[in-house]
Protein backbone atom coordinates (compact mmCIF):
# COMPACT_ATOMS: atom_id res chain seq x y z
CA UNK A 1 0.00 0.00 0.00
CA UNK A 2 1.15 3.69 -0.53
CA UNK A 3 -0.07 7.01 -0.26
CA UNK A 4 -1.46 8.88 -3.47
CA UNK A 5 -4.03 12.23 -4.00
CA UNK A 6 -6.90 10.47 -5.85
CA UNK A 7 -9.28 12.31 -7.76
CA UNK A 8 -12.35 10.85 -8.14
CA UNK A 9 -15.76 11.48 -10.06
CA UNK A 10 -19.29 11.07 -8.55
CA UNK A 11 -22.63 9.78 -10.33
CA UNK A 12 -23.44 13.67 -10.33
CA UNK A 13 -20.58 14.43 -12.41
CA UNK A 14 -18.33 16.30 -9.83
CA UNK A 15 -14.95 15.86 -9.02
CA UNK A 16 -12.92 15.62 -5.62
CA UNK A 17 -9.57 14.97 -4.25
CA UNK A 18 -8.36 13.33 -0.94
CA UNK A 19 -5.42 11.12 0.01
CA UNK A 20 -5.84 7.43 0.23
CA UNK A 21 -3.82 4.63 0.84
CA UNK A 22 -3.47 2.79 -2.39
CA UNK A 23 -2.64 -0.93 -3.18
CA UNK A 24 0.06 -1.62 -5.62
CA UNK A 25 -1.73 -3.53 -7.78
CA UNK A 26 -3.56 -0.81 -8.90
CA UNK A 27 -0.46 1.46 -10.33
CA UNK A 28 -1.11 0.87 -14.49
CA UNK A 29 0.92 -0.82 -16.96
CA UNK A 30 4.93 0.49 -17.31
CA UNK A 31 8.36 -0.68 -17.47
CA UNK A 32 9.62 1.35 -14.60
CA UNK A 33 8.23 1.21 -10.67
CA UNK A 34 9.68 4.66 -9.12
CA UNK A 35 9.59 5.31 -5.53
CA UNK A 36 8.51 8.70 -5.55
CA UNK A 37 10.36 11.58 -3.15
CA UNK A 38 9.31 14.63 -4.91
CA UNK A 39 6.53 16.44 -7.40
CA UNK A 40 5.45 19.85 -7.87
CA UNK A 41 2.26 21.97 -8.80
CA UNK A 42 1.87 23.65 -12.14
CA UNK A 43 -0.99 25.23 -14.07
CA UNK A 44 -2.24 21.51 -15.38
CA UNK A 45 -2.58 20.24 -12.06
CA UNK A 46 -5.02 22.77 -10.84
CA UNK A 47 -6.94 21.75 -13.68
CA UNK A 48 -6.63 18.38 -13.10
CA UNK A 49 -7.26 18.67 -9.25
CA UNK A 50 -10.23 21.06 -9.46
CA UNK A 51 -13.92 20.43 -9.97
CA UNK A 52 -13.27 20.67 -13.93
CA UNK A 53 -11.06 17.93 -14.39
CA UNK A 54 -10.68 18.83 -17.99
CA UNK A 55 -7.87 17.07 -18.75
CA UNK A 56 -8.38 13.80 -17.20
CA UNK A 57 -10.19 11.41 -19.25
CA UNK A 58 -10.29 8.38 -17.11
CA UNK A 59 -11.63 7.94 -13.41
CA UNK A 60 -10.03 7.17 -10.19
CA UNK A 61 -6.82 9.34 -11.53
CA UNK A 62 -3.72 10.54 -9.39
CA UNK A 63 -2.42 14.04 -10.73
CA UNK A 64 1.01 15.29 -10.64
CA UNK A 65 2.55 15.84 -14.10
CA UNK A 66 6.18 15.57 -12.85
CA UNK A 67 8.06 13.55 -9.97
CA UNK A 68 11.93 12.38 -9.27
CA UNK A 69 12.31 9.86 -6.90
CA UNK A 70 14.20 6.30 -7.19
CA UNK A 71 13.99 3.02 -9.38
CA UNK A 72 12.01 -0.13 -7.31
CA UNK A 73 11.40 -2.31 -10.67
CA UNK A 74 12.34 -2.32 -14.11
CA UNK A 75 12.34 -4.27 -17.10
CA UNK A 76 14.23 -2.03 -19.05
CA UNK A 77 17.97 -2.40 -19.44
CA UNK A 78 18.26 1.18 -19.14
CA UNK A 79 17.54 1.22 -15.36
CA UNK A 80 17.92 -0.60 -12.57
CA UNK A 81 17.04 -0.71 -8.59
CA UNK A 82 18.45 1.97 -7.38
CA UNK A 83 18.95 4.47 -9.82
CA UNK A 84 17.59 8.35 -9.61
CA UNK A 85 15.39 8.95 -12.42
CA UNK A 86 13.22 12.48 -13.17
CA UNK A 87 10.21 12.73 -15.14
CA UNK A 88 8.43 15.32 -17.05
CA UNK A 89 5.40 15.62 -19.78
CA UNK A 90 4.22 12.75 -21.76
CA UNK A 91 0.56 13.38 -20.66
CA UNK A 92 1.75 11.85 -17.33
CA UNK A 93 -0.65 13.07 -14.61
CA UNK A 94 -3.12 13.86 -17.19
CA UNK A 95 -4.11 10.67 -19.75
CA UNK A 96 -1.09 8.79 -17.06
CA UNK A 97 -1.22 8.34 -13.19
CA UNK A 98 1.19 10.76 -12.19
CA UNK A 99 3.48 11.89 -9.26
CA UNK A 100 1.04 13.11 -6.26
CA UNK A 101 1.83 9.76 -4.73
CA UNK A 102 4.67 7.14 -3.23
CA UNK A 103 4.82 5.17 -6.48
CA UNK A 104 4.44 5.51 -9.66
CA UNK A 105 4.41 2.79 -12.94
CA UNK A 106 5.45 4.90 -16.21
CA UNK A 107 6.87 3.77 -19.51
CA UNK A 108 11.27 3.89 -19.61
CA UNK A 109 11.15 6.19 -22.20
CA UNK A 110 9.47 8.98 -20.09
CA UNK A 111 12.24 8.86 -18.20
CA UNK A 112 15.18 11.09 -17.82
CA UNK A 113 18.19 9.89 -15.20
CA UNK A 114 18.84 12.45 -12.73
CA UNK A 115 21.70 14.31 -13.55
CA UNK A 116 24.86 14.29 -11.66
CA UNK A 117 24.90 16.85 -8.84
CA UNK A 118 21.44 17.28 -8.87
CA UNK A 119 19.34 15.71 -6.03
CA UNK A 120 16.04 14.40 -6.28
CA UNK A 121 14.65 17.26 -4.05
CA UNK A 122 16.76 19.72 -6.36
CA UNK A 123 15.24 18.23 -9.88
CA UNK A 124 11.43 19.06 -8.35
CA UNK A 125 12.34 22.51 -7.01
CA UNK A 126 13.05 23.21 -10.76
CA UNK A 127 10.17 20.39 -12.10
CA UNK A 128 8.25 20.92 -15.22
CA UNK A 129 8.14 24.91 -14.91
CA UNK A 130 12.11 25.19 -14.62
CA UNK A 131 12.35 22.32 -17.56
CA UNK A 132 10.12 24.58 -19.94
CA UNK A 133 12.05 27.68 -18.67
CA UNK A 134 15.52 26.20 -19.54
CA UNK A 135 14.39 25.44 -22.80
CA UNK A 136 13.31 28.43 -23.45
CA UNK A 137 16.42 30.15 -22.62
CA UNK A 138 18.08 27.08 -25.24
CA UNK A 139 15.91 28.42 -27.55
CA UNK A 140 16.40 31.83 -27.64
CA UNK A 141 20.33 31.37 -27.28
CA UNK A 142 19.82 28.76 -30.91
CA UNK A 143 18.79 31.49 -32.13
CA UNK A 144 21.14 34.18 -31.75
CA UNK A 145 20.77 35.73 -28.06
CA UNK A 146 23.73 36.60 -26.53
CA UNK A 147 24.94 38.60 -23.33
CA UNK A 148 24.99 42.44 -23.94
CA UNK A 149 22.35 42.80 -26.68
CA UNK A 150 19.87 44.52 -24.57
CA UNK A 151 17.42 43.57 -22.13
CA UNK A 152 15.60 40.07 -21.74
CA UNK A 153 11.95 40.16 -20.63
CA UNK A 154 10.33 37.70 -18.98
CA UNK A 155 6.84 37.89 -18.66
CA UNK A 156 4.56 36.28 -15.87
CA UNK A 157 8.09 36.79 -14.20
CA UNK A 158 6.62 35.50 -10.68
CA UNK A 159 5.30 32.51 -11.67
CA UNK A 160 7.32 29.01 -11.63
CA UNK A 161 8.24 29.31 -15.17
CA UNK A 162 9.33 33.09 -15.12
CA UNK A 163 11.19 32.76 -11.80
CA UNK A 164 13.30 29.94 -12.93
CA UNK A 165 13.61 32.30 -16.53
CA UNK A 166 14.46 35.10 -14.64
CA UNK A 167 17.73 33.39 -11.95
CA UNK A 168 19.26 31.74 -15.51
CA UNK A 169 19.12 34.60 -17.58
CA UNK A 170 20.89 36.71 -15.04
CA UNK A 171 23.27 33.99 -13.93
CA UNK A 172 23.91 33.63 -17.56
CA UNK A 173 25.08 37.57 -18.32
CA UNK A 174 22.44 38.88 -19.48
CA UNK A 175 19.75 42.20 -18.15
CA UNK A 176 16.64 40.80 -16.90
CA UNK A 177 13.59 42.95 -17.30
CA UNK A 178 11.08 41.34 -15.05
CA UNK A 179 7.00 41.36 -15.49
CA UNK A 180 4.83 41.54 -12.68
CA UNK A 181 1.28 42.34 -11.70
CA UNK A 182 2.08 42.35 -8.02
CA UNK A 183 4.23 45.02 -6.75
CA UNK A 184 5.19 43.25 -3.62
CA UNK A 185 7.27 40.84 -5.67
CA UNK A 186 9.83 43.35 -6.94
CA UNK A 187 12.16 42.33 -4.00
CA UNK A 188 11.89 38.53 -4.89
CA UNK A 189 12.49 39.05 -8.35
CA UNK A 190 15.39 41.52 -7.38
CA UNK A 191 16.95 38.90 -5.77
CA UNK A 192 16.19 35.97 -8.66
CA UNK A 193 18.48 38.39 -10.77
CA UNK A 194 15.86 41.25 -12.40
CA UNK A 195 17.36 44.41 -12.73
CA UNK A 196 14.15 46.23 -13.96
CA UNK A 197 10.76 45.51 -13.05
CA UNK A 198 7.72 45.76 -15.76
CA UNK A 199 4.74 46.95 -14.05
CA UNK A 200 1.96 44.39 -16.00
CA UNK A 201 -0.10 46.77 -16.68
CA UNK A 202 2.32 48.73 -18.92
CA UNK A 203 2.05 45.71 -21.58
CA UNK A 204 -1.15 44.93 -20.54
CA UNK A 205 -3.22 46.25 -23.74
CA UNK A 206 -2.85 46.47 -27.13
CA UNK A 207 -1.96 49.18 -29.21
CA UNK A 208 -3.22 50.68 -32.76
CA UNK A 209 0.42 50.56 -33.86
CA UNK A 210 2.22 47.19 -35.06
CA UNK A 211 5.59 48.52 -34.11
CA UNK A 212 6.98 50.33 -31.05
CA UNK A 213 10.09 51.22 -29.80
CA UNK A 214 12.71 48.65 -30.45
CA UNK A 215 13.22 47.37 -26.41
CA UNK A 216 13.45 43.84 -25.77
CA UNK A 217 16.89 41.72 -26.98
CA UNK A 218 14.81 38.47 -26.38
CA UNK A 219 11.50 37.37 -24.74
CA UNK A 220 10.59 34.56 -22.72
CA UNK A 221 6.59 35.01 -22.34
CA UNK A 222 4.44 32.87 -19.96
CA UNK A 223 1.40 34.71 -20.50
CA UNK A 224 0.29 35.14 -24.21
CA UNK A 225 -2.69 37.07 -25.18
CA UNK A 226 -3.09 40.58 -25.59
CA UNK A 227 0.61 41.18 -23.88
CA UNK A 228 2.06 39.06 -26.04
CA UNK A 229 1.32 40.79 -29.13
CA UNK A 230 1.95 44.10 -27.72
CA UNK A 231 5.69 42.39 -26.72
CA UNK A 232 5.92 41.57 -30.35
CA UNK A 233 5.82 45.42 -31.47
CA UNK A 234 8.48 46.02 -28.85
CA UNK A 235 11.22 43.40 -29.80
CA UNK A 236 14.80 44.64 -31.28
CA UNK A 237 15.47 43.81 -34.96
CA UNK A 238 15.84 40.09 -35.14
CA UNK A 239 14.83 39.29 -31.80
CA UNK A 240 13.15 36.09 -30.15
CA UNK A 241 10.60 35.82 -27.99
CA UNK A 242 9.55 32.38 -26.65
CA UNK A 243 5.97 31.09 -25.89
CA UNK A 244 5.64 29.24 -23.31
CA UNK A 245 2.08 29.30 -21.41
CA UNK A 246 -1.75 31.22 -21.98
CA UNK A 247 -2.28 32.64 -18.42
CA UNK A 248 -3.33 35.70 -20.41
CA UNK A 249 -5.43 33.66 -23.08
CA UNK A 250 -4.91 31.44 -25.70
CA UNK A 251 -6.01 34.33 -28.41
CA UNK A 252 -3.37 36.63 -30.01
CA UNK A 253 -4.54 39.83 -31.51
CA UNK A 254 -0.99 40.53 -33.19
CA UNK A 255 0.12 41.86 -36.53
CA UNK A 256 2.36 40.02 -38.93
CA UNK A 257 4.48 43.23 -39.18
CA UNK A 258 6.85 42.94 -36.62
CA UNK A 259 7.78 39.57 -38.26
CA UNK A 260 7.85 40.91 -42.04
CA UNK A 261 9.74 44.20 -41.46
CA UNK A 262 11.71 43.52 -37.84
CA UNK A 263 12.17 40.03 -38.59
CA UNK A 264 11.17 39.04 -34.72
CA UNK A 265 11.36 35.28 -34.58
CA UNK A 266 7.96 33.45 -32.25
CA UNK A 267 9.70 30.06 -30.68
CA UNK A 268 7.06 28.14 -29.34
CA UNK A 269 8.21 26.09 -26.95
CA UNK A 270 6.79 22.41 -25.66
CA UNK A 271 7.95 20.44 -22.44
CA UNK A 272 5.65 17.93 -22.69
CA UNK A 273 7.08 15.76 -26.00
CA UNK A 274 10.15 16.82 -25.97
CA UNK A 275 13.28 14.52 -27.58
CA UNK A 276 15.46 12.49 -25.29
CA UNK A 277 18.90 14.13 -26.11
CA UNK A 278 17.07 17.84 -25.83
CA UNK A 279 15.91 16.72 -22.22
CA UNK A 280 19.45 15.61 -21.59
CA UNK A 281 20.61 18.82 -22.61
CA UNK A 282 18.64 20.82 -20.95
CA UNK A 283 18.56 19.35 -17.54
CA UNK A 284 22.95 19.29 -17.91
CA UNK A 285 22.43 23.20 -18.59
CA UNK A 286 20.04 23.74 -15.65
CA UNK A 287 22.68 21.55 -13.38
CA UNK A 288 25.50 24.42 -14.39
CA UNK A 289 22.99 27.11 -15.49
CA UNK A 290 21.12 27.62 -12.69
CA UNK A 291 22.16 29.43 -9.36
CA UNK A 292 20.99 26.42 -6.62
CA UNK A 293 21.08 28.95 -4.08
CA UNK A 294 18.51 31.17 -5.85
CA UNK A 295 16.01 27.87 -6.52
CA UNK A 296 16.10 27.71 -2.95
CA UNK A 297 14.45 31.41 -2.82
CA UNK A 298 11.84 30.24 -4.70
CA UNK A 299 10.83 27.05 -2.68
CA UNK A 300 7.71 26.67 -1.02
CA UNK A 301 7.38 22.97 0.70
CA UNK A 302 4.25 21.35 0.36
CA UNK A 303 2.40 18.22 1.29
CA UNK A 304 -0.19 15.68 -0.56
CA UNK A 305 -2.89 17.09 2.28
CA UNK A 306 -1.78 20.53 0.94
CA UNK A 307 -2.55 19.96 -2.74
CA UNK A 308 -6.15 20.48 -3.09
CA UNK A 309 -5.78 23.91 -1.68
CA UNK A 310 -2.45 24.62 -3.37
CA UNK A 311 -4.13 23.23 -7.11
CA UNK A 312 -7.03 26.14 -6.67
CA UNK A 313 -4.58 28.69 -5.08
CA UNK A 314 -2.60 28.07 -8.98
CA UNK A 315 -4.77 28.44 -11.09
CA UNK A 316 -6.41 32.06 -9.49
CA UNK A 317 -2.50 32.85 -9.72
CA UNK A 318 -1.51 33.28 -6.54
CA UNK A 319 1.04 30.64 -6.23
CA UNK A 320 4.82 32.57 -6.02
CA UNK A 321 7.67 30.69 -7.31
CA UNK A 322 8.28 26.82 -6.89
CA UNK A 323 5.90 24.24 -4.98
CA UNK A 324 7.55 21.64 -3.96
CA UNK A 325 5.60 18.34 -2.77
CA UNK A 326 7.06 16.19 -0.71
CA UNK A 327 5.04 13.03 -1.25
CA UNK A 328 6.55 10.97 1.65
CA UNK A 329 5.79 13.95 4.64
Amino acid sequence: MFKALLVEKGEDGKTSASVQEIDESRLPEGEVTVAVDYSTVNYKDGLTIGPGGGLVRNYPHVPGIDFAGTVEESSDDRYAPGDKVVLTGWRVGEAHWGGYAQKARVKADWLVPLPDGLSTRQAMAVGTAGFTAMLAVMALEDHGLKPGQGPVLVTGASGGVGSVATAILAKCGHEVAAVTGRPDNADYLTALGASQIVPRDDLAETVKRPLESENWAGCVDAVGGAMLARVLGQMKYGASVAAVGLAGGAGLPASVVPFLLRGVNLLGIDSVMQPYDNRLRAWKRITTDLPMERLEEMVQPATLDDLPRLGADILAGKVKGRVLVDVNA
